[in-house]
C-alpha cells in the first residue's frame, strides 16, 4: 500500500523539526508548513493522507485553516497539537472537526499512536469492496456483478469507488468534483450528474440502480440497502 503523506503545520522550529525526525523513521512521507498560507497551498497540491495542525499560527488561527479544510476537503484528517489545554478549547477542536486533539508537551510514542489510529480509520483501502452482488476491485479497476463485468470509464471507476468506500453519506456535488476530479479542475457540477446517470443507467442493468440515490436539495448517497 502506498504510504500515507503527513503535511506538519506547525511554526516552533524545534517542534517542527522533532515531529519531521521521529516521523520520518517510520517511513511516512512528510510536507511542512509554517503558516496558515503556506499550508493551504500544500493542501490544494498534494495529495495528503493527514494534517498535523498547531493551534497558533503567525497569519491566522489553525482553527480557521480547520473550518476551511471541512468546507472544501471533506475527508481530510486533521490532528490539532497544541498547548490550549482547556477543556473548552479541545470541545472547540473537536466541534469544528479535529479528528483528534494532542496537548503540548507530548509523548511522541502516544503521538505515533493516534496518527495510526486515525490513517487506519480514514485512509482508502486497496482490498475489494462489496456491497450485495456489487464487487469493485481497485488493483484490477474492475467492476463486477456476479460474473458479469461493468463497462465503465476510469471516471466513473473512480466516481462508484468513492461511493462505496463512503456509503450512507450525502455528498454534495462541489464535494464529489473536489474529491473524484480534484480540486484544480475546471469541471461544472453539472458533469457529476453525468456520471451519476451513466453510473446508474449501468447498475440499473442488473437491477442495483437504486443503490445509487439522489438526495433532493443535497447531492447523491450510495446505499448499502436496496
Amino acid at each position: 500500500m502506498k504510504q500515507a503523506t503527513i503535511l506538519i503545520v506547525e511554526d516552533d522550529v524545534d517542534i517542527h523539526e522533532l515531529l519531521e525526525f521521529s516521523l520520518s523513521s517510520e517511513g511516512y512521507q512528510l510536507l511542512s508548513a509554517f503558516s496558515v498560507k503556506e499550508a493551504w497551498q500544500k493542501i490544494e497540491n498534494n495529495e495528503i493522507s493527514l494534517v498535523l495542525l498547531d493551534w497558533m499560527l503567525p497569519d491566522n488561527s489553525g482553527i480557521d485553516l480547520l473550518r476551511r479544510i471541512r468546507k472544501y476537503h471533506t475527508l481530510l484528517p486533521v490532528i490539532m497539537i497544541t498547548a490550549k489545554t482547556e477543556e473548552e478549547n479541545k470541545i472547540l477542536g473537536l466541534d469544528v472537526g479535529a479528528d483528534d486533539y494532542i496537548t503540548k508537551p507530548f509523548s511522541i510514542r502516544e503521538l505515533k499512536s493516534r496518527i495510526q489510529a486515525v490513517l487506519r480509520r480514514t485512509l482508502p483501502e486497496e482490498q475489494s469492496i462489496q456491497i450485495g452482488r456489487l464487487l469493485l476491485d481497485p488493483i484490477s479497476q474492475r467492476v463486477m456483478v456476479g460474473e458479469s463485468e461493468l463497462d465503465i470509464s476510469a471516471t466513473e471507476f473512480r466516481l462508484l469507488h468513492y461511493f462505496m468506500g463512503h456509503t450512507d453519506r450525502v455528498f454534495s456535488r462541489s464535494q464529489l468534483l473536489d474529491q473524484v476530479w480534484g480540486m484544480n479542475s475546471y469541471v461544472e457540477e453539472r458533469t457529476v450528474d453525468v456520471h451519476i446517470r451513466r453510473v446508474r443507467k449501468k447498475l440499473e442493468t442488473h437491477g442495483l440502480s437504486s443503490l445509487l440515490q439522489t438526495v433532493h436539495g443535497s447531492g447523491y448517497r450510495f446505499s448499502r440497502q436496496l
